[in-house]
């Protein structure tokens, strides 16, 4: 199991580093408008990882984040206010933010084993009794899921798309891209 645990802890700190890196070169305005129609943007999906890092990965075994988080404070997370950061939040709070929740949640995951029982204060009380395995698949998956979408934001901000783009040259790009519209173009646009 302690293979397990390491190889999910590795995968959950990629995750992380690639959503981080996201945000590099980028202005504090790019960093934070919404790129998507249901207002997807950068801090947001950093602010809302904070956020499940202190409850999947501490509250929910008995490790409470060690600092207030407003937003769930005042319950406005219901009313998505932690996929956004206000005005008075800087880059800085919010990175910020999610390197120690993330160091609160490795601490934990250091301290327990994959099958520690937890518990999800907010699930149904039928599904609320977990493990940290379980939580620690959820937390990799969660963040895989908002670091892809960190790649597609930060693709339409400014054409800077992952790791494999940089080995491409931009006229291989440009008959790709080819390749791809010709074959949606086949069925006809709308």
């Amino acid at each position: 199991m302690a293979d397990l645990k390491e190889e999910l802890h590795d995968k959950l700190r990629d995750g992380r580093a690639v959503l981080l890196s996201k945000l590099d070169g980028l202005s504090e305005y790019d960093r934070r408008r919404p790129m998507t129609p249901t207002g997807t943007n950068l801090l947001g999906l950093v602010k809302h990882l904070a956020g499940l890092e202190y409850l999947y990965l501490g509250g929910s075994f008995g490790y409470p984040a060690p600092e207030i988080l407003p937003w769930v404070e005042d319950g406005s997370i219901w009313q998505g206010a932690d996929m956004w950061a206000t005005p008075g939040e800087s880059t800085e709070y919010i990175t910020g933010l999610y390197r120690r929740a993330c160091a609160h949640a490795d601490g934990v995951i250091a301290r327990l084993d994959l099958t520690a029982p937890g518990s999800v204060a907010h699930w149904p009380t039928e599904r609320r009794a977990t493990t940290l395995g379980f939580l620690l698949i959820r937390m990799v998956a969660e963040t895989a899921q908002h670091a892809g979408h960190a790649d597609v934001i930060r693709e339409l901000i400014d054409g800077t798309g992952g790791p494999d783009q940089d080995e491409i040259d931009e006229d291989t790009w440009r008959e790709y891209l080819a390749r791809v519209r010709g074959a949606a173009d086949a069925f006809g646009a709308p």
